[in-house]
């Protein structure tokens, strides 16, 4: 009888080690302090290479071309032409490449919560006659004259060129960066900052757009 209680009392004493051990053993070890730091100015820089090419204004052109080839005949006797008239309809877009951007284009100040861009200028990103709205108004070859076959080719050339000279002659470019300022600006905004620069790189002058705080505006 006293050797069972002895046994009893031992195997009781070993179930209690047991539970305590197997309860800590369950239990979730503590977690080391964690401290997460995130370097801000990649993260613009990655936001806004997303963008690449960034459209800032369009514009839709109408030319008439009037295209003359003058041929001489009878060793310069006679002159005859080859002429069309081409009634030209197009578009022309212009933009920032936002990709080839460098992390040393932003300067962000963590304190004040501020951030100063700078961006690639402006470039026409196209200029192209458009098809649909494009049409030959008058097609007219002399008698002598030989009639060219890439006439209406050439006309639609000088047609993609005047588009690109009216663009630039409107104020396209400055328009683009304008509205490509804004649209980086609400970007970056968002984000958390509350203040934003945007400059323009040039090897002249750069022009500033000025700093913005809160919301971006909406129109210039």
């Amino acid at each position: 009888m006293g050797r069972a209680l002895v046994l009893s009392v031992l195997l009781l004493c070993i179930g209690l080690v047991g539970y305590f051990f197997g309860t800590r053993s369950h239990e979730e070890p503590e977690e080391p302090e964690r401290i997460v730091e995130v370097a801000p100015t990649p993260s613009v820089v990655t936001a806004l290479q997303k963008l690449a090419r960034l459209e800032g204004a369009a514009l839709h052109l109408e030319r008439v071309i009037d295209l003359k080839e003058k041929q001489s005949r009878f060793f310069g006797l006679v002159e005859a032409e080859d002429a069309i008239l081409l009634i030209a309809a197009g578009d022309v877009t212009a933009g920032v490449d936002l990709s080839g951007m460098a992390h040393e284009d932003i300067e962000i100040d963590e304190t004040k919560k501020t951030v100063r861009v700078r961006l690639p200028r402006a470039t026409l990103f196209s200029a192209r006659v458009d098809n649909e709205r494009t049409y030959v108004h008058s097609r007219a070859t002399d008698a002598l004259a030989e009639r060219q076959a890439n006439l209406e080719t050439e006309a639609r050339r000088e047609a993609e060129r005047g588009f690109r000279k009216a663009a630039e002659e409107a104020g396209l470019m400055k328009t683009a960066e304008d509205s490509v300022a804004r649209t980086v600006r609400a970007l970056i905004l968002s984000l958390g900052f509350s203040s934003v620069e945007v400059t323009f790189a040039d090897p002249g002058v750069p022009r500033a757009s000025g700093p913005h705080e809160g919301t971006a505006p909406q129109g210039q």
